[in-house]
C-alpha cells in the first residue's frame, strides 16, 4: 500500500498568536491539482514568490493542534522550519530522489535502484 501521508517535526516550531508552540505535523504527498492551483493562485494574486506557502500550505493537513495551516501562518515560521519543510516537500515528492525494488530477471537477486538512473538521467 502506498504511504501518502508523513510525519515530521519542525527544527524550531510554528508559534501561534497565542503562544502555542506546534512542532509536530503531518504532510502529504502532492497532487498534480495542488501544484496547479497553487500556481495559477500565485499569478493571478501576482504573489509567485508565494508559490511555496501556498504549496506548503495545501499539503500539510495538521501542525501541533492546527487542523488547516494558512499561507499567512506559514509567513511566521521561522526560516529554519520554513527551510526544514521545503526540503521535505522535495524529498517526499521528487521522483528523481525516489528508488525502488527490482529483481535481475536472470539471477533473480532483489535489488534497491534508483529511477533517476532507471531513466538514464
Amino acid at each position: 500500500m502506498l504511504q501518502t501521508e508523513f510525519a515530521f517535526t519542525l527544527p524550531c516550531g510554528y508559534v501561534d498568536g497565542e503562544g502555542t508552540l506546534h512542532r509536530d505535523g503531518v504532510m502529504r504527498l502532492s497532487t498534480a491539482k495542488d501544484e496547479l492551483e497553487a500556481t495559477r493562485e500565485a499569478q493571478g494574486t501576482g504573489r509567485e514568490a508565494y508559490l511555496s506557502l501556498l504549496l506548503l500550505s495545501r499539503v500539510i493537513t495538521r501542525l501541533g493542534s492546527l487542523a488547516s495551516v494558512s499561507p499567512t501562518a506559514l509567513e511566521r515560521l521561522f526560516s529554519a522550519d520554513f527551510v526544514y519543510l521545503q526540503n521535505l516537500f522535495v524529498q517526499l515528492n521528487d521522483v528523481g530522489a525516489a528508488s525502488l525494488e527490482t529483481q535481475c530477471p536472470q539471477c533473480g537477486a532483489r535489488f534497491a535502484v534508483s529511477l533517476m538512473d532507471a531513466v538514464g538521467a
